[in-house]
Formats: structure tokens, C-alpha cells, sequence
């Protein structure tokens, strides 16, 4: 199939993921972020908490956590199970594979992810809002960039789900976010995502600390190592599932 995405692997992948009893998951974080929201909207008074709650609870959190349940899901399931060698043995270039669920792992994290990250703001500052905006630019380059690194890890590791919560508790959460070495958000998926909002929404509530600038061409970067590592795995994988 020419082109870098494959149609049927998309839509395979989509049916996969969606049709798993853990697909039920994927929304409780977005239902809590919007209904935190409507709550503290209708009770809370002044409007500092609008961009540290939704910066807070939706970048560290939500976002994060729905890219890796999905992310790891899109490829990880198939590996775990064995599946994968049947997609493996076909003529389909494993670019495309990997390219293909990625771009389904990314789309649903900007349904169940992005998309309420902006509904918790358009209820919190308006639907036409810089912060509504911004929160939504940012949401989906979050989407973006964790779903690439999520990816990646499903195909170096079966360990993929405890080895992201790891990374996004400790480097993306005790240290990038809390900017222990200043450095580190030079590193942060979070930080791209953040400083990308703060660039429409201009709001240092947000806590983002890289211009627009630096954090677009470091998520672009990041991402397209973390596709071409996963491109690379897969390219070495035996017919039994084996890493040659």
C-alpha cells in the first residue's frame, strides 16, 4: 500500500483498541478533569485556578496518563500476545506500522484527552478564550509527542506501562515539572506541551519555562527519534518475536 500510513492497520488497530475492556479507562480521567472543573467554576472565586488546575491536573495527568494506557495498547498488545508476527511476515513496511498506530494511539489521546482538556476550559474561561485555545494547542502536542515515546517503549520493552509510570512520576513529574535542574525541561515532554499553551494562552500560571520556539523543534525532535527507534525494533524482529 503506498503512502506512510496503511488503512487497514489503522483501522484493525482502532477496532483492537477501542473493543479491550481497559478502553472503558480511557475516559474516567477527562470525566473527572471536566467535572472537577464545572465544580470549581460554579464555586471557586477568582480566576488563578483556572490555568493551574487545568495545567496541572491535565498536563501531568490526564494527558500523560491516557497517552500511555493507549500508546503501549496501540503496539505493546500485540506483542504481548504474539500477534505481532502475523503483521510482521506481511510486505507491509514496518514504517507503516508503526506510523499507522501511531497516528491512531495520537488521534485517540486528542478525543479523550485534548478535546476535554479544552471542554474544561471553555467551561472554565470561555470556549473562545486564549487560555481555551492555548490549553488545546498544547493538549494535542502532548497527545503528539508522549504517544511517539509511548510507542517507542512498547517496542523496546513488555515492561512498557511500569517502565512509563516511571518515567512520568520521576523525570516528567519530580523533576522537569518541579524544575529541579533547570536543564531537565530542556528534556520534558511536559514542558513542549506547556510552553506550546503559553505561547497563545500567556499566562505564567502555567508554569511553562521554554519559549514557543525551542519547545516546537524539540517535540518535533523527540518525536521523530522515538518513531525512528520504534521503526528500527521492529525492523530487527525475528518471525518468532524475537529481537535479532
Amino acid at each position: 500500500m503506498p503512502g506512510p500510513l496503511n488503512g487497514v492497520i489503522i483501522s484493525v488497530t482502532f477496532r483492537a483498541t477501542m473493543g479491550r475492556r481497559r478502553a472503558l479507562l480511557f475516559a474516567v480521567p477527562a470525566v473527572v478533569l471536566i467535572a472537577v472543573t464545572a465544580v470549581l467554576a460554579a464555586t471557586a472565586h477568582g480566576g488563578s485556578w483556572q490555568p493551574e488546575f487545568l495545567g496541572d491536573f491535565g498536563f501531568t495527568i490526564v494527558l500523560p496518563l491516557t497517552s500511555l494506557i493507549i500508546g503501549t495498547s496501540v503496539l505493546g498488545a500485540e506483542i504481548d500476545d504474539g500477534s505481532v508476527v502475523h503483521l510482521l511476515a506481511t510486505p507491509v513496511p514496518r514504517s507503516q506500522v508503526v506510523l499507522s498506530k501511531f497516528v491512531v494511539a495520537a488521534a485517540l489521546t486528542i478525543l479523550l484527552g485534548a478535546i476535554p482538556e479544552y471542554l474544561g476550559a471553555a467551561i472554565a474561561a470561555g470556549p473562545g478564550s486564549r487560555l481555551a485555545v492555548g490549553l488545546l494547542a498544547g493538549a494535542v502536542a502532548a497527545a503528539v509527542i508522549y504517544n511517539a515515546l509511548f510507542v517507542m517503549l512498547s517496542a523496546l520493552t513488555t515492561r512498557a506501562i511500569a517502565i512509563g509510570l516511571i518515567y512520568l512520576l520521576v523525570w516528567e513529574g519530580l523533576l522537569a515539572m518541579a524544575l529541579v535542574v533547570s536543564e531537565i525541561g530542556l528534556l520534558s515532554a511536559g514542558q513542549y506541551s506547556l510552553s506550546i499553551a503559553n505561547g497563545i494562552a500567556s499566562n505564567k500560571s502555567l508554569n511553562a519555562h521554554l519559549t514557543v520556539t525551542t519547545a516546537v523543534v524539540m517535540g518535533l525532535i523527540v518525536t521523530l527519534a522515538a518513531l525512528v527507534i520504534c521503526t528500527r525494533k521492529l525492523a530487527v524482529f525475528s518471525i518468532r518475536g524475537d529481537a535479532a
